[in-house]
């Protein structure tokens, strides 16, 4: 079988620093001088470790370095390259890489990215041939990825295997990414690309809140804030959700950003990785807590629009102060389906297995499992 493989080497890197993306020369300038770095190829590492031996008696085709070629070449793969991009690379580099593989016969194409190089690669590709998303952007609307790293592993290693046999059209779905850093969500549909019929691996897309949840909402945020200890630290996450918790601190919180309140008062705004690891600095580990919400239709808690929640800053908080909140009907509507972690650290991934309480209202609570 013949394989495209490419990452956007730039894919996620706004996330730690708060910039909700990485589009652009401007923002993707700003993110590398807050201090990111580069995400997508350990994302990439960890799924390619699942399917590299199923791939050695494959064809694969690949941009070089950075775009595919060097990790494929370090886990003792020899891609064809297909071209060599310049340093900086593009979304052009993308769109260029994708027309070469289709060209020499790719059958699937195996991609490291977010919502944008996703929406890049449709342009190409459209409904022509299967894809697979490894997630490593910071927003992750389209259905076209895997659920981790390792689950677009296996997913790759099936097709390899022969095990796949059937194909849905999934959403390409990508967000203003201007408007989404002003706590507006803009979605807009780019298209639709072929992926496996599997619910096992692949995620669902991204789905919305509804007016009527509004209620529950603010029951939920009524409840948190009463339960609010003096002098502790809530770090409030992003989300509908979890901003009615910041509306009724009577504080402009912010939307799509990671906050803090003590003393049930906001203290921090739009916090970057390194900001929140501050904060959480001053005060005992016990006094430290973690307020999240679930996103719809997929069912994350980490991994997802939250990326300065990291490894790192996770680990400062005890397991049992990380508080899940949702209401009854975004936890209805996944069916009965696991709530996922993906935090980017298998090892902590691990350990976040097990049941959480998830509070749906006032006093109201469910177990849900996390895989």
């Amino acid at each position: 079988m013949k394989i495209g493989f490419l990452i956007n080497p730039v894919a996620g890197m706004g996330g730690k620093v708060a910039l909700k993306g990485t589009d652009g020369e401007d923002i993707l300038r700003r993110a590398i001088e807050l201090g990111a770095v580069p995400e997508a190829e350990k994302r990439a590492w960890s799924a390619l470790a699942i399917f590299r031996e199923a791939a050695s008696d494959h064809h694969l085709y690949a941009p070089a370095g950075e775009m595919g070629g060097k990790i494929l070449s370090e886990n003792g793969l020899k891609p064809e390259i297909v071209f060599d991009p310049i340093q900086k690379t593009t979304a052009d580099d993308t769109k260029r890489a994708v027309s070469l593989m289709l060209e020499a016969g790719a059958e699937v194409i195996v991609f490291a990215g977010g919502d944008g190089t996703a929406r890049d690669i449709c342009s190409v590709v459209g409904e022509t041939v299967p894809v697979i998303g490894i997630p490593a952007g910071v927003k992750i609307h389209s259905a076209v990825y895997a659920k981790r790293p390792k689950d677009a592993g296996m997913m790759v290693k099936n097709i390899l295997q022969g095990k796949v046999n059937r194909f849905v059209l999934a959403e390409v779905m990508d967000l203003d990414e201007d408007a989404f850093r002003n706590n507006i969500v803009r979605a807009q549909l780019y298209g639709y690309m072929k992926v496996p019929d599997d619910r096992e691996f692949m995620q669902d897309r991204k789905s919305g809140s509804l007016s009527s949840d509004d209620s529950e909402r603010l029951d939920i945020a009524a409840y948190v804030i009463k339960n609010m200890r003096e002098d502790e630290i809530y770090l409030i996450g992003s989300g509908s959700t979890t901003y009615s918790i910041k509306e009724n601190l009577n504080a402009e919180g912010t939307l799509l950003g990671v906050d803090a309140a003590v003393n049930r008062a906001i203290a921090g705004k739009d916090m970057t990785e390194k900001e929140i690891r501050g904060a959480l600095s001053g005060f005992e580990k016990e006094k430290r807590h973690l307020v999240i919400t679930v996103i719809g239709g997929q069912g994350h808690i980490f991994g997802r629009g939250n990326q300065q929640l990291s490894p790192d800053v996770i680990r400062m908080i005890p397991r049992e102060n990380i508080m899940v909140i949702a209401n009854a009907s975004k936890m209805s509507a996944l069916f009965g389906k696991s709530l996922i972690a993906d935090t980017g650290d298998p090892v902590l991934d691990e350990e976040l297995k097990g049941y959480f309480p998830v509070i749906t209202g006032f006093g109201k609570k469910i177990m849900a499992r996390v895989e």
